[in-house]
């Protein structure tokens, strides 16, 4: 396909922009052209214009560069014109080829994580359905909300889930308040939840959570299959490909890792 024609100073002054918006503060005018991959003089025209425009600001005391209220209010009207729904369910055709197992999104419902939208691989034993709410401790969907959403929301429910599993033997089941934390820890370092054997006998599910700007929980991106042929290693290619696409998703809606 033939390249469009576009403006290529456009693109040029876009580099500074850019530089600003990936900095951890104000820039000197030497180090943002540096970084811009061009000359003082010539990073100088371009940030006059963007000032008249708002997109940069000088501070007067240290001549630094920032971005400016035009920015802001660019930023603002793009973020809220997200859905992050709408952007999840368009990776998962592909997120389901690469992983070779069903896929699932979930969201927090009136009463916890729920299933909103799966794309089943052709050879998948049917586990999910439309509305399913799951269990915050046998999931790995739960565990990702557990272990992510405000805990004064989630602490009751998994007191009140502790008390009923507690008698459990199967593997990957939680005893105890001490167990729980421990869990939630290790899905909070790892960027991804998991289950073997929990929720059902011989299935393993990972779930990965997606952040917005503010840095909330807004879904959670599942993969779900057999033990025989699903790859439970933390490192294997569904936590992989499901914390990548994650991650990708929450950095497009805004977020920002600590």
């Amino acid at each position: 396909m033939k390249e469009r024609a576009g403006i290529q100073s456009v693109e040029v002054g876009f580099a500074l922009l850019d530089v600003l918006a990936k900095a951890e503060g104000p820039l000197m005018l030497r180090d943002l052209a540096a970084a811009a991959g061009m000359s003082a003089a010539k990073a100088h025209r371009y940030l006059v214009s963007f000032q008249r425009l708002a997109l940069v600001t000088q501070d007067n005391a240290s001549t630094r560069y920032d971005l400016g209220p035009a920015a802001l209010q660019l930023g603002l009207a793009s973020l809220s014109r997200l859905d992050p729904v709408k952007l999840a369910r368009e990776r998962m055709a592909a997120l389901m080829a690469e992983i070779g197992h069903t896929v699932a999104l979930a969201v927090w419902g009136n009463q916890g994580p729920t299933i909103i939208h799966w794309q089943e691989s052709p050879h998948a034993m049917t586990i999910l359905r439309l509305g399913d709410v799951m269990p915050l401790l046998t999931s790995a969907t739960g565990r990702c909300f557990a272990a992510f959403m405000p805990q004064d929301l989630t602490t009751p429910m998994v007191k009140a889930e502790l008390a009923r599993i507690q008698k459990m033997k199967r593997p990957d089941v939680p005893a105890t308040q001490a167990d729980v934390k421990n869990m939630l820890n290790e899905v909070r370092q790892r960027g991804v939840a998991r289950v073997v054997d929990a929720l059902l006998p011989g299935v393993v599910g990972f779930c990965a959570p997606v952040f917005d700007s503010d840095s909330h929980l807004v879904l959670g991106m599942v993969s779900l299959g057999p033990a025989s042929s699903f790859d439970a290693r933390w490192d294997g290619k569904p936590a992989h490909a499901l914390r990548v696409a994650a991650q990708q998703l929450s950095a497009e809606l805004g977020y920002v890792a600590a």
